[in-house]
């Protein structure tokens, strides 16, 4: 069993990433800048890994069957690393046959050699089958060295700005050479150069780091009567969060005549009531350890609540312990699991999603996908909803590579089918919303009305209005539940209660349960049974209509067709691209597993 360290520490700012946290890390492949290497990582494994990607970016089938035979061949001579690239391509069936048990035990071997992405892979494989005896073990380890390598989000190049005199755009090419960012190796001395420019243009979340800095002895002399000097000018600024590297100096008894835990509460207080999330996660270990205060865990337990409800990692992480150990909490392996998956996630291989958002933005769809297809092995929701949405949107151009070559429709649909499912486990509505689709239109797999309506249930359980409008279409025909107009109308009711934009639809399907009880059996009736079979008809006449001579009277009318037409039809969904790490909020509760 790994163990988080006994004694917590106080949050003073960021912690300095080590990128020898994620051996065998593709960043060496995409930052070309970057000069780390893992001993356990053979030159074999990054050479096959570059094929991979470059493969990927070309749409190149030759170079990615040599790419794989390359890795496949290292993984042979015992190289975890590519063992763990190994378990990938069978657990997605690129130029493989699709394994699963191949898959595990190649992550097996990976994990076991050091390899922390087929950690991930694996306790997300246990997450997925309820086994949190196992999954917790995976995600306290994978979560432990996530609080220990902090990964800003690197925004574009600032260097012209920051030459010109930005101070903002100083402070970020300074975090750029601080945390060793966008490729570049840390340089604390030139971090220290663009800080104190910054500073000079009274820049305070500068004035911040440079206290940080001074207080490290990062790249300079460590001199903690500067770092207070700085930290003070930061308060005085406005930046409260300095109020947590004061706290610190005097938890310490850094730059200050004596430890002073009382000061240091006081400190971590003002940070606190100026909802910085750090000053809450600090107050919450001075409880939990009875630093300056009286021991008491329940105390602590809600400071740690606060600040994990603003998103701090190390409060995720506390609270996992908590649930883990049952020390303050009862003790819960789920939410444990969930708790430090959270965490875990916030890794240094959370990397890809940058790297993937990087790609697709410059056009680079292939490379972006295999980016998002890793991480979605690694248990990342938001990556199995973009690559989902990239083999949907993109189809052949999407750059998927199956067994044989690229992706035959079939594999293409398969595989949306199996991320859009993991996405929905994981509490994407609009994952399970797309997996009603499918069952309902037969996309992907075989046309089930019972499986659409459980996809449709599940979404619905998450409040989502169109799931409901669907489920109230489905009672009205019978299709997968019971023909039931008064659980229609409750449901289409539910709709409009939820989402005021459905008014429209809903007043209108409103209508449609009237007309069936009323008329049943009469010409009005079959005439709306008819709409969903010439809805298609109509789309692609009109499609025909605008391209060729662009009737904007025609396409009028049309709009008004399609707005009745609506109830009968599903209505396309579609999920924005969104990287990982944008949205930092994620469900709190554990993944609920979703109908097999």
């Amino acid at each position: 069993m790994i163990t988080a360290p006994t004694n917590p520490p106080i949050s003073m700012s960021l912690v300095n990433p080590n990128p020898n946290l994620d051996p065998g890390s593709w960043r060496r492949i995409f930052e070309t800048n970057d000069s780390t290497v893992h001993a356990s990582a053979s030159p074999q494994y990054y050479s096959g890994l570059h094929k991979i990607l470059s493969a990927a970016s070309e749409g190149n089938t030759t170079l990615m069957e040599e790419a794989v035979s390359e890795i496949d061949s290292s993984a042979s001579s015992g190289d975890p690393h590519a063992q763990s690239v190994m378990g990938f391509v069978y657990g997605i069936g690129m130029m493989r046959e699709t394994s699963r048990s191949k898959s595990i035990l190649h992550h097996h071997f990976a994990a076991a050699g050091g390899n922390m992405q087929s950690k991930m892979a694996l306790a997300f494989r246990y997450l997925r089958q309820n086994m949190y005896d196992k999954a917790v073990e995976l995600y306290a380890e994978l979560a432990e060295t996530a609080v220990n390598s902090v990964l800003i989000s690197k925004d574009s190049p600032m260097a012209e700005p920051a030459e010109k005199g930005n101070s903002v755009a100083m402070h970020k090419i300074g975090l750029f050479y601080y945390f060793g960012l966008r490729g570049l190796r840390r340089d604390h001395a030139k971090a220290l150069y663009w800080f104190s420019m910054a500073v000079e243009k009274g820049e305070p979340m500068s004035m911040e780091l440079l206290g940080e800095i001074y207080a490290r002895g990062a790249g300079v002399e460590r001199n903690y009567d500067k770092a207070r000097e700085c930290l003070t000018l930061a308060v005085k600024q406005g930046l409260y969060s300095a109020f947590n590297g004061l706290g610190y100096l005097y938890v310490k008894g850094y730059g200050v005549d004596k430890k002073n835990y009382t000061k240091a509460r006081e400190y971590f207080e003002m940070a606190a009531n100026n909802e910085d999330p750090s000053g809450h996660y600090n107050l919450g270990v001075l409880y939990l350890k009875g630093i300056g205060v009286k021991k008491d865990v329940r105390h602590a337990t809600k400071y740690f609540f606060v600040a994990a409800n603003a998103g701090q990692p190390k409060a995720f992480y506390q609270l996992a312990k908590m649930f883990h150990t049952g020390v303050g909490l009862t003790k819960n392996l789920e939410m444990a699991t969930t708790f430090y998956k959270l965490v875990a996630e916030r890794g240094p291989w959370s990397s890809l999603s940058r790297w993937a958002l990087e790609a697709y933005l410059k056009g680079d769809v292939g490379k972006a996908f295999i980016f998002y297809s890793r991480m979605s092995e690694l248990g990342y929701e938001v990556a199995q909803s973009n690559a989902a949405w990239i083999l949907d949107k993109y189809g052949e151009r999407s750059m998927c590579m199956g067994v044989s070559g690229f992706c035959t429709d079939k594999e293409r649909h398969d595989r949306a089918h199996s991320l859009w499912w993991r996405a929905s486990e994981q509490g994407n509505e609009h994952a399970a919303l797309l997996i009603g689709d499918a069952y309902y239109y037969g996309r992907g797999t075989e046309r089930d009305f019972v499986r659409a309506a459980e996809a449709y249930m599940y979404a619905k359980s998450q409040s989502n209005a169109q799931a409901m409008f669907n489920l109230g279409y489905m009672h009205e025909h019978g299709e997968g539940l019971p023909f039931d107009l008064h659980l229609a109308k409750r449901y289409y009711d539910q709709a409009l209660q939820s989402d005021a934009a459905a008014k429209l639809p809903v007043t209108l399907a409103l209508a449609s349960v009237w007309v069936r009880r009323n008329y049943a059996g009469t010409t009005m009736v079959q005439v709306l049974d008819s709409l969903p079979e010439v809805h298609q008809k109509v789309v692609e006449w009109v499609e025909n209509v605008m391209l060729e001579e662009g009737n904007a009277t025609i396409l009028t009318l049309f709009l008004c067709l399609i707005t009745v037409i609506y109830l009968r039809g599903r209505q396309r969904r579609q999920v924005v691209l969104d990287p990982v790490g944008a949205n930092v909020a994620q469900p709190l509760a554990a993944p609920v597993a979703f109908p097999q």
